[in-house]
């Protein structure tokens, strides 16, 4: 069964592999490339990556999909649409689909997508970013931010993966508590809860040094990397060195 409970059957050999998530198609360049055969045109690393593209994550291209004849469809259950993975399902295209809001999750769900949907052991940079994470935070914590868009301001808010790899890292996300998973919150109540950090990852708005923290006169802004903050999978094992830097 993948993370939605769901049976999928898989064949005993894997060797034709889409994927509709950038992290994931990351995650299987740089364990088995040879099966990779389509990805959505999100997906940018590698940088070398030469694959179809079967479109984006919310509007793939069943057709170029069903065409590269996969053996398994990678997918997740936020980032890609349940009627697309249905549609590619009723097509008789077998679908794992993710699920992860935590690290320990992500670990667990890899190990597990590796194993059961690609055929093939867990590999080495899993084992690593396990051991990357180990250490607890023993510091002071700290309250902040996560903008993930302007016009409108909307913020992370809460069971994300992004909260969790903060909360992590000593940094606790003031909105952690809303309803919203990515709430629309307005800048000045954003700028009147004084957190000690605002956190501005590049995307998938794209925040810079120069877009985003003249928003917050006053504030400590640290742009970064939102591939060290939003993605499982190798990029894991040196997030958590880089992000501690950049919190620090």
């Amino acid at each position: 069964m993948d993370d939605t409970g769901t049976t999928v059957k898989i064949p005993g050999e894997v060797r034709r592999i889409v994927s509709l998530v950038p992290s994931l198609t990351e995650s299987v360049a740089a364990t088995v490339p040879h099966a990779l055969v389509g990805a959505t045109k999100w997906c940018s690393h590698p940088a070398d990556l030469d694959v179809a593209r079967v479109r984006g994550t919310k509007n793939p291209d069943l057709g170029a999909i069903l065409r590269l004849r996969p053996d398994v469809v990678l997918a997740n259950a936020e980032e890609n649409r349940p009627s697309d993975i249905e549609a590619l399902r009723r097509s008789g295209v077998a679908v794992w689909v993710t699920r992860i809001a935590t690290l320990e999750e992500a670990f667990a769900s890899l190990e597990r997508m590796f194993t059961h949907a690609c055929r093939t052991d867990p590999p080495g940079w899993l084992a690593e970013a396990r051991d990357a994470w180990s250490t607890p935070w023993e510091g002071p914590r700290r309250t902040a931010i996560i903008p993930i868009w302007r016009r409108p301001w909307m913020v992370v808010g809460r069971d994300t993966f992004t909260g969790d790899v903060l909360r992590r890292l000593g940094v606790d996300n003031l909105y952690a508590g809303h309803p919203e998973r990515y709430p629309k919150i307005p800048l000045d109540e954003l700028t009147g809860h004084r957190p000690d950090l605002v956190v501005l990852p590049d995307e998938p708005y794209a925040f810079s040094a120069t877009d985003g923290p003249e928003a917050f006169p006053g504030l400590r802004c640290v742009p970064v990397s939102g591939r060290l903050l939003t993605w499982y999978g190798p990029s894991l094992v040196a997030a958590a060195g880089e992000l501690r830097r950049a919190l620090s």
